[in-house]
């Protein structure tokens, strides 16, 4: 598969797998989608934003179906009644992105939590999204399991962006910065300057997707059908396969999981 966009390429599959094709009026659902999946429009109606703007898209009805990854936000949409059902469609991790020069000495470790207590108490300079993007929402809960209360020790050191993970990262090498990103987003980001991974491998990284059909009970023009064909396919081995094959520079983003309880 091609290095356009993730999505995008599991639509156009899905759509042509699970429907008919219509001429001029072929149909067309709209995926609100966490950036890390997806980082443009084209033609199948892709709503790239953080999680959390996609699952607000999903409370107002004006998406058919959300493709997220921050579980507690997700049982929350659930819990609203603003979802159907939740599916696990694949998962990747995080990693700590910082300088080559390592000051917070964490190269090499595999303990998040320990590296996230030295660069707060070295106050070294730390890119967020600030944005409720499931990126942003696994780093505050890493903030907190570490015991630090990060809205009350930001400080010049670290740096809100409210931006997706592409822009953060631009952000993250021109200062030289420490900052957690998805695996697949910077395995495609070209602009890494002097930074590199540092630590990865914790389990605290485990990163999943998941995917929900927004309900229609509560917005009656949600297009039931074509988004559960879409579920439907995302979860079946064709597209499981279609996840499993998508690489960039030999490299896997994704691992299908569905079926499991993540």
């Amino acid at each position: 598969m091609k290095r356009r966009s993730f999505l995008a390429s599991l639509m156009l599959v899905a759509l042509a797998t699970t429907t008919a094709p219509v001429a001029a009026d072929e149909p067309f659902i709209v995926v609100a989608s966490t950036t890390s999946t997806e980082q443009s429009g084209i033609k199948v109606r892709v709503v790239a934003v953080g999680t959390g703007q996609a699952l607000d898209i999903g409370r107002r009805g004006d998406a058919d179906v959300v493709f997220v990854h921050a579980r507690s936000a997700e049982e929350k949409f659930l819990a609203e009644g603003q979802g159907v059902k939740r599916y696990p469609v694949m998962y990747n991790d995080f990693v700590l992105i910082g300088p080559k020069s390592d000051p917070a000495k964490v190269a090499g470790g595999h303990d998040i939590v320990a590296a996230f207590q030295k660069i707060e108490a070295s106050k070294l300079p730390f890119v967020s999204r600030g944005d409720r993007s499931g990126t942003h929402i696994a780093e505050l809960e890493l903030w907190k399991t570490a015991g630090i209360d990060i809205d009350k020790a930001k400080g010049p050191w670290y740096r809100d962006t409210g931006q997706g993970m592409g822009p953060a990262l631009n952000t993250a090498a021109s200062m030289n910065a420490y900052i957690l990103a998805d695996r697949g987003t910077w395995l495609s980001f070209k602009n890494r300057g002097d930074l590199e991974i540092v630590v990865e491998g914790d389990k605290r990284l485990f990163n999943q997707y998941g995917v929900m059909l927004v309900n229609p009970e509560k917005h009656p023009n949600v297009k039931q059908d074509l988004g559960q064909k879409f579920i439907d396919w995302l979860v079946s081995p064709r597209g499981q396969s279609v996840i499993a094959s998508y690489k960039i520079d030999g490299q896997q983003l994704f691992f299908p999981n569905a079926g499991s309880d993540a």
